[in-house]
């Protein structure tokens, strides 16, 4: 139960003054919300930027272009003409050094007499500019009485806000929701504190969002870093729980005799690498021990994880009991069983697929063989984890993470079964900080070979004023029959980005090359995408147009060219991973980055070290040095996924803290009782880390 101390601020933003329907639905899209966001996920939106309004000059020392706060006396207005409303409504005012025009288009008739009577004082505040030699603020930001201006803040936030939404609103209703704050018990122990020098809760709110100095707001200063390292040890805390609950002693262990992984390996058209090797007997060690498996095995694209996850089911099956893979997208799910199902056949492992596609009596019959322990291992997507789909003897969960899996979705799938074992496969090789910050202490296996026979690609840069020889050299290629990726960041022309979207490129590549061309994007139909990669795979189309919904999950061996359309506008990572997509069989492959120019700083140093290096892990080094933060786990946004307001490069230092803290908190008090452990109950709460607290109490 969430605590009742928390109730004011689980509040919908719609119990405040001003916030109707319509600020709902700006405020929802603003705030990543699928319901109507609540007090607490207002006020973790934090300002981008400050206004200061503290220059106070007179107005023949005001400079234009700068934000001034002046003292003037109102002398006469010029409403717009009845015959050109277009025209603006100016109002003609003054202090002992000058003249100012106060200029408003489009005003309501009365709107602007009413707030600027002719004879009255009046503080005026917004940015200063020159026009025909006369000073002029266009809609000041702010205009008050000298009452108003007692309480006018010298420093204003501004935030990121979505179109229609205006900031002044957003404000207003911020200001609303810190009146509602309640006094919350201090959770971060008294050492922390003084280390960090952080100040309580309710004043890194306040200050954050009504900043006295114009620091205030910076992700360095004491009142986000604070906040940061309360939304870390939050995560910190809930993977903490999570792995103290899987690292309870567990009764019969699950790997068997190797009868069946050998026959796996048999049927491999080539040996295992050294680190595939490692990492299975890793895995089959953890599942022989007397607490279970949590276990993250990452490696680059193309490295054999599937293989890994194979064998590591195949050790359950052993032992006589079952196994699950629960990938993110269901692309990536038939992905995996188009490898596992020939391996496993050949082994006499029952393995089947299930995601939203399976319906009617396919479903019931899947689920029929599931519950009466006859199918050995199922791969699917969240369709795993509904209520109905029920495992006679589930021993491992292998949950794809592609970093679009929460700490929720595991727990899920483990609850399908009796201590379940673990293994986490992560598609882009994670820097180890990041590692920490995500899946907290687990154990981590590295794949860090490609297998044998996977041939080098050669990666260029060209600008996109050579499309037309790109184009050219394209049609060669099709003409010898290779098959050809051309990726493009949208699906659908944007007015808002000036981009090459897919159906706009489809379109001219079918006008030069006919039939050869296919289409697949993220939002078609499951079945007319998958039938279009079947067509592309057997070669029936040479030249497939696609967004990133090929960027992971998608082998077609054959194919051996790859065109990456504004490549500058990709995260390494993503670059890293849509690459991966060729150089998979045994012929050499071109991949090509077409880019607009001029190229800034930071898009020059990403299409460098994807030029130089097919290394993953170096690449993942190199993209969190790059950008330290953001798409480093393929998230498109400025700081950590699914983190809000802590940030990789300000706050990496904080995550090693939170961890400690957390470790500190669950030798301590694991169950979370007393004062502190009431706080802390209230902090997962607050940054939505809360899945992991029936965990407590499970036996």
């Amino acid at each position: 139960m969430r605590p009742a101390l928390l109730n004011p601020l689980f509040a919908p933003v719609t119990s405040l003054g001003g916030v109707g329907p319509k600020q709902d639905r700006l405020l929802r899209y603003l705030l990543d919300r699928d319901e109507t966001p609540r007090l607490i996920d207002l006020l973790l939106h934090l300002p981008a930027s400050v206004i200061d309004r503290r220059a106070r000059p007179k107005i023949r020392d005001a400079v234009p272009g700068t934000v001034v706060t002046l003292e003037v006396t109102v002398d006469r207005h010029r409403p717009a003409p009845a015959r050109n409303p277009r025209a603006p409504h100016l109002v003609y005012a003054s202090d002992e050094t000058g003249d100012v025009v106060l200029t408003y288009f489009r005003a309501q008739p009365g709107y602007v007499e009413k707030l600027l009577p002719v004879g009255s004082k009046r503080y005026v505040s917004g940015t200063a500019q020159m026009y025909d030699g006369t000073l002029q603020l266009t809609h000041p930001d702010r205009v008050v009485d000298e009452a108003g201006f007692a309480k006018l803040s010298g420093i204003d936030p501004v935030y990121p806000l979505t179109e229609g939404l205006a900031l002044g609103s957003l404000r207003r209703a911020m200001a609303q929701a810190l009146q509602k704050l309640p006094t919350l018990q201090e959770w971060i122990s008294p050492e922390v504190l003084r280390r960090c020098k952080f100040p309580p809760i309710a004043e890194a709110l306040n200050r954050v969002h009504m900043p006295v100095e114009l620091t205030d707001i910076l992700p360095d200063s004491p009142f986000w870093s604070r906040l940061a390292f309360d939304e870390l040890l939050a995560g910190q805390l809930a993977l903490a729980l999570v792995r103290a609950q899987l690292r309870r002693p567990a009764g019969d262990r699950h790997a068997g005799d190797g009868h069946l992984r050998n026959k796996i390996i048999d049927a491999l058209p080539y040996a295992l690498t050294a680190s595939q090797r490692q990492a299975a007997a890793a895995i089959t060690d953890d599942l022989r021990q007397p607490v279970r498996m949590l276990r993250l095995l990452q490696g680059d694209v193309g490295s054999g994880k599937t293989v890994v996850a194979l064998l590591a089911a195949a050790a359950v099956t052993e032992a006589g009991k079952q196994a699950a893979l629960m990938a993110p997208t269901e692309i990536l799910a038939r992905q995996h069983i188009k490898t596992i199902a020939p391996l496993a056949e050949r082994a006499g492992l029952r393995v089947a697929i299930l995601t939203g596609r399976e319906k009617g009596k396919e479903r019931r019959d899947i689920l029929a063989r599931l519950a009466a322990g006859e199918i050995d291992f199922l791969v699917g997507t969240h369709a795993l984890i509904q209520d109905d789909v029920v495992f006679k003897a589930l021993a491992l969960a292998v949950v794809d993470e592609q970093h679009r899996f929460g700490v929720r979705e595991r727990l899920a799938l483990t609850a399908k079964g009796c201590n379940v074992d673990v293994l986490v496969l992560s598609a882009t090789p994670i820097p180890r900080t990041l590692v920490l910050t995500y899946f907290g202490d687990m154990d981590v296996s590295e794949l860090r070979e490609k297998p044998a026979g996977r041939q080098p690609i050669d990666t260029r840069a060209v600008p996109d004023s050579r499309l037309s020889e790109v184009m050219d050299a394209v049609g060669r290629a099709l003409s010898a029959g290779k098959l050809v990726y051309w990726i493009c960041p949208l699906v659908e022309e944007s007015e808002a980005i000036n981009l090459t979207d897919a159906e706009q490129r489809f379109q001219s590549l079918k006008a030069r090359f006919g039939d050869k061309v296919g289409l697949v994007h993220g939002k078609m139909r499951g079945t007319e995408k998958d039938r279009v990669m079947a067509q592309f795979a057997a070669g029936e189309v040479g030249l497939l147009v696609a967004t990133t919904v090929v960027e992971v999950g998608v082998d077609v061996p054959a194919a051996t060219i790859m065109v990456i359309e504004n490549a500058e506008r990709f995260g390494l990572a993503q670059l890293h991973q849509l690459r991966g997509r060729i150089g998979r069989g045994s012929e050499a492959s071109t991949c090509l980055l077409l880019y607009r120019e001029p190229l800034n700083d930071m898009s020059k140093a990403r299409l460098n070290v994807i030029r130089e290096t097919t290394d993953g892990f170096r690449i993942a080094e190199e993209d969190l040095k790059l950008r330290g933060e953001g798409d480093v786990l393929g998230v498109r946004q400025s700081g950590l996924p699914g983190y809000r307001i802590a940030r990789s490069d300000v706050h990496g230092q904080l995550i090693t803290q939170a961890r400690d803290e957390a470790l500190r908190i669950m030798k301590d008090n694991p169950k979370l009782q007393g004062a502190r452990g009431e706080a802390l109950r209230c902090l997962l709460y607050l940054f939505e880390r809360d899945e992991a607290l029936p965990l407590i109490g499970a036996g």
